[in-house]
């Protein structure tokens, strides 16, 4: 996410939030001060309980540098809400990113707006009563979700009635809880994880593709989030690559989504069901979203031939969108995620074969494309959303 200027305590902190631990050699290179300053802030960081030692460096024949992380023993938490077209997940993580409460997932699909928001309230609250702590532990609640997002408002225009309780659902969710909220894009989301924690890390040119019910995208352009002019760049499921004529959700046809998302895969499964094609899957084993996902990339791990060809036809179509994409954007890396990565080694295959198709060999062999193996990437990145903008909040907290 955009990073906001910072004191150098709290900078200090931003760091070993992302990166767990450093010694002040580290910091002071990283943060461009002296030794001494570096030194100042954390002796002050280690007297107010904000860190902890943790333990020592490699010895290079000298005295053993020490190792600084957050402590783990401070009684602060995040609230995260990672919501997709069809479920809602939350969790309470640690600020070392760890689960403090089990995940919960409810099905919940967003196209009633204000059934929607109840269920995230209710999802919230079994969450919290889970949590062990005062709610004065709570530094933020954070929300992923899909749609056009603007996380300065906190409102989602993909919900055009504006009385619509998810229209404006920052506003919404503080005046329930008392408790600051911020909000986020879900595929911005999972490019923040994978720029902090997984296959972007120290990658200053990457493209991180959310394959799930739709398919979205998060671009890291010179180490920065890209958001575009209205803030909403990355709408990667609306390239008009398919010819099959289908409708979109979108209300257009010929949109990449028809093809290449979770949602037309199932759908592509069904079809030739009906039509006849033998499968270890059965109808009935494809009524329920996230079921259906999962039966499908189970059946086609263990070799059944109608799942492996209908994700094959997504990976292809999806490879046909990275080609425009690396031709547009000459990224370093392109990351496959989303929950569609747990079949990525089925995916990569047909990926890269549109690639090797429909690219220029010359663009195309300076980008890596990967398959995420970041576990949760959208609350981990959520979770991550809430830690920046509650730093001056957690840094004056003893």
């Amino acid at each position: 996410m955009e990073k906001t200027i910072l004191g150098l305590k709290e900078l200090v902190l931003d760091l070993l939030y992302y990166n767990g631990t450093y010694t002040i050699a580290d910091l002071s290179i990283l943060t461009s001060k002296s030794i001494p300053s570096i030194t100042k802030i954390i002796n002050e960081l280690l007297v107010s309980k904000h860190i902890s030692e943790e333990g020592l460096a490699p010895s290079t024949g000298g005295r053993r540098a020490i190792h600084y992380t957050i402590n783990s023993e401070l009684n602060c938490y995040i609230v995260t809400v990672a919501l997709d077209q069809h479920y809602s997940s939350a969790v309470v993580y640690d600020l070392h990113n760890k689960e403090v409460t089990s995940k919960q997932t409810i099905e919940n699909p967003l196209d009633n707006g204000d059934t929607a928001f109840e269920n995230i309230v209710k999802l919230i609250e079994n969450t919290l009563s889970d949590h062990q702590h005062p709610k004065s532990s709570i530094l933020g609640i954070g929300v992923s979700m899909p749609g056009f997002v603007d996380n300065v408002t906190g409102t989602n225009g993909s919900f055009k009635d504006s009385s619509c309780k998810l229209f404006n659902i920052k506003k919404q969710l503080e005046a329930v809880f008392k408790i600051p909220t911020y909000i986020e894009n879900d595929s911005t989301a999972i490019a923040i994880a994978e720029q902090n924690f997984g296959k972007a890390k120290d990658i200053s040119h990457a493209l991180v593709i959310n394959m799930s019910w739709g398919v979205g995208l998060g671009i890291i352009v010179d180490g920065n989030l890209f958001r575009g002019y209205s803030g909403y760049a990355g709408e990667f499921s609306h390239i008009p690559l398919s010819d099959s004529g289908k409708l979109c959700s979108c209300g257009k046809r010929g949109c990449l989504e028809v093809e290449a998302s979770l949602l037309a895969t199932v759908e592509d499964v069904k079809e030739k069901l009906i039509a006849g094609e033998k499968s270890v899957l059965q109808l009935a084993h494809l009524t329920e979203q996230l079921v259906s996902t999962e039966a499908l990339f189970s059946t086609a791990q263990n070799g059944d031939q109608l799942a492996i060809s209908a994700l094959s036809r997504a990976g292809y179509m999806l490879g046909k969108g990275v080609a425009t994409l690396i031709h547009i954007m000459n990224p370093e890396k392109i990351i496959i995620s989303g929950r569609g990565a747990q079949a990525g080694n089925i995916l990569m295959p047909q990926i890269q074969t549109a690639v090797n198709e429909f690219c220029i060999p010359r663009i195309a062999n300076k980008t890596h494309i990967e398959i995420s193996d970041t576990k949760d990437a959208q609350l981990i990145g959520t979770a991550s959303i809430v830690f920046e903008y509650s730093l001056s909040k957690f840094v004056n907290l003893n």
